[in-house]
């Protein structure tokens, strides 16, 4: 079967991510083949799968046009990287986050598949460039990073190895948006993509304004829950500034511009995360949400439940 005719996709790594990619590309129709080399947890991947399919649908928020019992039958498990990767046109990779793993598992890949296939990374912090250092065929690589979780969280970054050619690219932005994420593409690769940098700045400042006595931890996830993320839900920071001048963006920095010039030298030093002022921080934050298993595992649920309807709302607007 040629590469474009095939509608089966290999899932490396049967984790909470894998779990996820498996359910957004059955939910678009595709046959997924999901392979870890752990004993048996492979099929308790497919048992968790199911029991979110059907809580997914009985609360309305399944993705796709099958039915439950329909994407499940697409899902099966392998203990074999061979027989996983048999009529797979695509694979995505989701094993721990460390850098000689995955450069092991793809070249374990490599060896499998032909030479179309393409060959995609779930890391959110490892370049291209350094994943696939050890494949051989680098043109059909690339890495694809997910917010997590990513069947609530839509977007999906494209990051190019140098050598990726255009066709890999679009390829795989065609797919993402067949099942229903929404994927970014970025020019070249960068340490921390675009995600990963935009979100450390927001930690910095938010990290500084509570070290400094500015403002508390439970007040400055308001400034964005209750605040910026409200519209960021929806628009863009460009958009946003677009929006927030009479005549646009040109209009907003000439009304705006130098003060947020001022704004930004005023910003001091990266944050030291591990001193002895973290500790007041961490302190402060335990004490809002306890860093016990009961109290994470409620709050997580709630924030999957919330994404789930922000999705909804997002869909139907």
């Amino acid at each position: 079967m040629s590469t474009s005719e095939s509608k089966t996709i290999a899932v490396i790594g049967s984790g909470l991510i894998g779990r996820s990619w498996a359910m957004v590309f059955a939910s678009g129709g595709y046959s997924v083949k999901i392979y870890d080399n752990q004993p048996g947890q492979a099929a308790k991947a497919i048992v968790e799968i199911s029991k979110q399919l059907k809580e997914l649908e009985d609360a309305h928020m399944l993705r796709g046009e099958l039915a439950a019992t329909q994407q499940l039958a697409l899902i099966s498990s392998y203990e074999d990287l061979s027989q996983a990767l048999e009529g797979a046109f695509f694979v995505q990779e989701c094993v721990f986050e460390q850098l000689e793993i995955k450069q092991s598992v793809f070249q374990e890949i490599e060896q499998v598949v032909g030479k179309d296939v393409i060959l995609s990374s779930s890391t959110s912090c490892l370049v291209p460039s350094s994943v696939f250092s050890k494949v051989q065929n680098k043109s059909r690589c690339l890495v694809s990073h997910p917010v997590n979780p990513p069947y609530y969280v839509k977007l999906v970054e494209l990051v190019p190895h140098p050598q990726t050619t255009a066709t890999i690219m679009d390829t795989t932005h065609a797919l993402m948006t067949k099942v229903g994420q929404v994927p970014v593409c970025l020019k070249r690769e960068i340490d921390g993509f675009a995600i990963n940098r935009v979100q450390a700045a927001i930690i910095a400042e938010s990290w500084r304004l509570v070290q400094d006595g500015v403002i508390s931890v439970k007040d400055i996830d308001l400034v964005m829950s209750e605040g910026l993320g409200m519209r960021y839900a929806f628009i863009g920071p460009m958009e946003t500034m677009h929006l927030n001048a009479p005549e646009g963006l040109e209009d907003y920095m000439k009304r705006y511009g130098e003060g947020i010039m001022r704004v930004l030298t005023s910003f001091g030093p990266v944050p030291n995360f591990f001193d002895e002022g973290a500790g007041s921080i961490i302190k402060e934050m335990c004490e809002l949400i306890p860093n016990n298993e009961q109290h994470l595992s409620a709050r997580k649920e709630r924030r999957d439940q919330l994404l789930m309807h922000l999705s909804k709302l997002k869909k139907d607007k």
